[in-house]
């Protein structure tokens, strides 16, 4: 394992600055809102702030702060960042984030997680804390081969746990990391001690008792379901199917990276008119940063290439994963596009321990309500710790 620190050639930083002051913007039609996609009045102030405002070296700063590594596992080359705690008998935990996400994610938690007595809290509550970066995304990336499912993701996060001396952990995943946490919860569960989940899709299984039974507020999660895989998941279709097609306009245009990651921010989070109304500007822009230096939008999109058979639009759908033996916490936010039905999760999850409803928050939860997240996840441990 090899300690790591970030160090953007200025170069880099340079090339941005002129393909951002180059962009050859599109026009709009008249009247235009998010509804079509991203507005271009929206857009093009946002990259003029990236250029003109946005401070990386000080979000660099701000990130190696924290101990980050590299590793090869499996043929890859895994950064991840590692932050022990004071307290000696804190939990190790694992956090796996998905797409458009990153590391950067989780900056707001980190500090009262591993070092709660610092942050106000109980000692007791402490974690260790593992966060690597998906393969083919950010400091992880580019892949230098296909073949990376969730499945081998699953058995890479448990070689590295095991690398790192901790026979028994956590695990907690939103998007992409709530199914790899599941599978890894599945073929490590004698290290695996709960996972905790904040993104959990359960669409019916087609029995019409499913339907007869809802509730108007299932209904409603079903709703919105639907809604996601309608109108909202052509992102899916597209890195599922034809990553490469779309890999040239990621590789080549800050803005259309942007773009791409930006609409999602808005479409998934607590948000009233644009992202920044639930996650920080610079946050934001920082995430997409992780994005653009790394040249990982295209690989990132062939993620969902390879995971295509396991994705929600593939056909037929994936079957349902076996009951998983571990214990669980799921915490809904209402603005995650994938809220679940309890009684359809138990199927999967029939020790489900804590499950918690939160009145605000979307799909990336520990940058938009990082406070709600902390305490959920220390809730989740004490009861594990019975």
């Amino acid at each position: 394992m090899v300690p790591y620190r970030i160090d953007i050639p200025q170069e880099a930083l340079d090339d941005l600055n002129r393909r951002l002051a180059a962009t050859r913007w599109p026009g709009e039609m008249p009247g235009a809102g998010w509804e079509r996609g991203v507005p271009a009045d929206y857009l093009r102030e946002l990259a003029e702030y990236w250029r003109t405002r946005y401070d990386w070296r000080a979000a660099e700063a701000e990130l190696n702060r924290f101990p980050q590594f590299t590793t090869e596992i499996d043929g890859a080359n895994v950064h991840f960042v590692h932050v022990r705690s004071p307290e000696p008998d804190a939990i190790p935990m694992i956090v796996t984030h998905g797409w458009p996400g990153s590391f950067v994610e989780y900056l707001d938690v980190i500090g009262p997680l591993t070092d709660p007595r610092a942050h106000g809290g109980d000692p007791a509550d402490a974690f260790h804390l593992v966060i690597p970066t998906l393969p083919g995304f950010g400091l992880s990336g580019p892949l230098r081969e296909p073949g990376w499912a969730m499945p081998r993701v699953a058995g890479a996060w448990a070689q590295l746990m095991a690398r790192l001396g901790y026979d028994r952990y956590l695990a907690q995943g939103g998007d992409f990391g709530a199914w790899i946490t599941m599978m890894l919860a599945g073929m490590d569960h004698q290290h695996v001690l709960g996972g905790h989940l904040n993104f959990l899709p359960t669409p019916p299984s087609g029995d019409p008792a499913d339907m007869a039974a809802l509730t108007e507020v299932e209904l409603g999660r079903l709703g919105r379901l639907g809604r996601f895989a309608t109108e909202l998941a052509g992102y899916m279709h597209i890195q599922a199917t034809r990553p490469q097609t779309l890999a040239y306009g990621l590789n080549d245009s800050p803005v259309g990276q942007l773009a791409w990651i930006v609409e999602k921010f808005k479409d998934w989070t607590d948000s009233a008119k644009a992202p920044e109304d639930a996650v920080g500007r610079d946050r934001l822009l920082t995430n997409v940063m992780l994005y653009w230096l790394t040249a990982t939008g295209a690989s990132s999109a062939h993620f969902y290439y390879d995971n295509a058979p396991l994705l929600p639009i593939a056909s037929p759908p994936p079957p349902p994963p076996p009951p998983l033996p571990v214990p669980f916490g799921i915490a809904v936010f209402p603005q995650d596009p994938a809220q679940p039905i309890r009684r359809f999760a138990e199927r999967g999850l029939p020790n489900i321990v804590q499950w918690s409803e939160f009145d605000r928050g979307g799909h990336f939860p520990a940058l938009e309500v990082p406070e709600l997240f902390v305490a959920d996840l220390r809730s989740f441990a004490a009861k594990l710790r019975g």
